[in-house]
Protein backbone atom coordinates (compact mmCIF):
# COMPACT_ATOMS: atom_id res chain seq x y z
CA UNK A 1 0.00 0.00 0.00
CA UNK A 2 0.89 3.40 -1.11
CA UNK A 3 -0.30 6.47 1.04
CA UNK A 4 0.53 9.89 0.48
CA UNK A 5 -0.60 12.90 2.99
CA UNK A 6 -1.90 16.17 1.64
CA UNK A 7 -2.15 18.82 4.47
CA UNK A 8 -3.95 21.33 2.39
CA UNK A 9 -7.19 21.46 0.84
CA UNK A 10 -5.70 22.82 -2.87
CA UNK A 11 -7.14 20.16 -5.17
CA UNK A 12 -9.54 18.44 -3.36
CA UNK A 13 -12.48 16.82 -4.59
CA UNK A 14 -15.31 17.52 -1.88
CA UNK A 15 -17.72 15.20 -3.27
CA UNK A 16 -14.67 12.37 -2.47
CA UNK A 17 -14.88 13.89 1.39
CA UNK A 18 -18.19 13.44 1.43
CA UNK A 19 -18.45 9.78 0.46
CA UNK A 20 -15.62 9.13 2.77
CA UNK A 21 -17.94 10.47 5.34
CA UNK A 22 -20.73 8.71 4.40
CA UNK A 23 -18.86 5.53 4.17
CA UNK A 24 -17.02 5.79 7.61
CA UNK A 25 -19.89 6.57 8.67
CA UNK A 26 -20.09 10.28 9.76
CA UNK A 27 -23.21 10.76 8.40
CA UNK A 28 -24.52 12.46 5.05
CA UNK A 29 -23.26 15.75 4.46
CA UNK A 30 -23.04 18.35 1.52
CA UNK A 31 -19.87 18.68 -0.80
CA UNK A 32 -20.13 22.76 -0.04
CA UNK A 33 -21.03 22.60 3.44
CA UNK A 34 -17.66 20.11 3.90
CA UNK A 35 -15.58 22.17 1.60
CA UNK A 36 -16.61 25.96 3.97
CA UNK A 37 -15.97 23.47 7.39
CA UNK A 38 -12.03 22.71 5.96
CA UNK A 39 -11.75 26.24 4.96
CA UNK A 40 -12.21 27.60 8.27
CA UNK A 41 -10.27 25.33 9.65
CA UNK A 42 -6.37 25.89 10.86
CA UNK A 43 -5.21 22.52 10.15
CA UNK A 44 -6.41 19.73 7.76
CA UNK A 45 -5.10 16.58 6.45
CA UNK A 46 -6.08 14.19 4.23
CA UNK A 47 -4.81 10.67 3.39
CA UNK A 48 -4.87 9.12 0.11
CA UNK A 49 -3.43 5.71 -1.69
CA UNK A 50 -2.64 6.71 -5.15
CA UNK A 51 -6.05 8.63 -5.92
CA UNK A 52 -8.57 7.02 -3.67
CA UNK A 53 -8.70 9.16 -0.47
CA UNK A 54 -8.89 7.09 2.23
CA UNK A 55 -8.80 9.25 5.34
CA UNK A 56 -9.36 13.03 6.51
CA UNK A 57 -9.61 15.04 9.81
CA UNK A 58 -9.00 19.02 10.54
CA UNK A 59 -9.04 20.98 13.62
CA UNK A 60 -10.05 24.10 15.00
CA UNK A 61 -7.96 26.23 16.67
CA UNK A 62 -7.17 29.63 17.75
CA UNK A 63 -3.47 29.29 17.81
CA UNK A 64 -2.96 29.32 21.65
CA UNK A 65 -5.43 27.75 24.25
CA UNK A 66 -7.90 25.81 22.83
CA UNK A 67 -7.75 23.04 19.35
CA UNK A 68 -10.62 20.92 18.50
CA UNK A 69 -10.11 17.93 16.63
CA UNK A 70 -13.35 16.56 14.38
CA UNK A 71 -14.52 15.10 11.09
CA UNK A 72 -12.13 12.31 11.88
CA UNK A 73 -12.65 9.49 8.96
CA UNK A 74 -11.20 6.47 7.37
CA UNK A 75 -12.55 4.20 4.83
CA UNK A 76 -13.74 1.20 6.39
CA UNK A 77 -11.51 -0.93 3.89
CA UNK A 78 -8.90 0.80 5.49
CA UNK A 79 -9.63 0.92 9.48
CA UNK A 80 -7.18 -1.15 11.85
CA UNK A 81 -4.12 -0.07 9.94
CA UNK A 82 -3.10 2.54 12.05
CA UNK A 83 -4.28 5.45 9.79
CA UNK A 84 -6.74 7.16 12.22
CA UNK A 85 -4.38 6.83 14.46
CA UNK A 86 -1.61 8.42 12.20
CA UNK A 87 -4.16 11.66 11.27
CA UNK A 88 -5.01 12.00 15.04
CA UNK A 89 -1.37 12.22 15.49
CA UNK A 90 -0.90 14.77 12.61
CA UNK A 91 -3.12 17.08 14.19
CA UNK A 92 -1.75 16.82 17.32
CA UNK A 93 1.94 17.50 16.27
CA UNK A 94 -0.34 20.65 14.43
CA UNK A 95 -1.74 21.29 17.40
CA UNK A 96 1.48 20.81 19.84
CA UNK A 97 1.06 24.82 20.94
CA UNK A 98 -2.20 24.88 22.54
CA UNK A 99 -3.23 23.71 25.75
CA UNK A 100 -5.33 21.60 25.42
CA UNK A 101 -7.26 19.66 22.36
CA UNK A 102 -10.96 18.82 22.32
CA UNK A 103 -13.11 16.20 20.35
CA UNK A 104 -15.87 14.54 20.68
CA UNK A 105 -16.01 10.75 19.34
CA UNK A 106 -18.65 9.01 17.62
CA UNK A 107 -20.42 6.52 20.22
CA UNK A 108 -18.56 3.47 20.83
CA UNK A 109 -15.09 5.27 19.41
CA UNK A 110 -13.94 6.34 23.18
CA UNK A 111 -11.83 3.64 23.59
CA UNK A 112 -9.97 4.74 20.64
CA UNK A 113 -9.34 8.11 21.87
CA UNK A 114 -8.66 7.24 25.71
CA UNK A 115 -5.44 5.06 24.53
CA UNK A 116 -4.13 8.27 22.59
CA UNK A 117 -4.29 10.31 25.59
CA UNK A 118 -7.72 11.59 25.62
CA UNK A 119 -9.86 12.25 28.92
CA UNK A 120 -13.44 12.50 29.47
CA UNK A 121 -14.77 15.42 30.76
CA UNK A 122 -16.98 16.05 33.40
CA UNK A 123 -18.06 19.62 32.70
CA UNK A 124 -18.29 19.20 28.49
CA UNK A 125 -21.54 20.85 27.38
CA UNK A 126 -22.77 20.97 23.91
CA UNK A 127 -25.46 23.04 21.71
CA UNK A 128 -27.21 20.99 18.97
CA UNK A 129 -29.68 22.56 16.31
CA UNK A 130 -31.58 18.77 16.50
CA UNK A 131 -30.80 17.63 20.46
CA UNK A 132 -33.18 14.88 19.58
CA UNK A 133 -31.41 13.20 16.85
CA UNK A 134 -28.35 13.85 19.19
CA UNK A 135 -29.90 11.61 21.76
CA UNK A 136 -30.94 9.15 19.22
CA UNK A 137 -27.20 8.90 18.47
CA UNK A 138 -26.22 8.24 21.48
CA UNK A 139 -23.83 11.70 21.66
CA UNK A 140 -25.69 13.20 24.28
CA UNK A 141 -27.32 12.32 27.38
CA UNK A 142 -30.98 12.87 28.29
CA UNK A 143 -31.85 14.99 31.11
Amino acid sequence: MRFYWKFDDDGIVWEDVAELFRLAPLGVKDPKDIALAFSNSMFKCFVFEDDQMIGAGRALADGVNSAYLCDIAVHPDYQGLGIGKSVVNELLDMCSGHKKVILYANPGKEGFYRKMGFFPMTTAMAWFRDPEEAYEKGIILKE
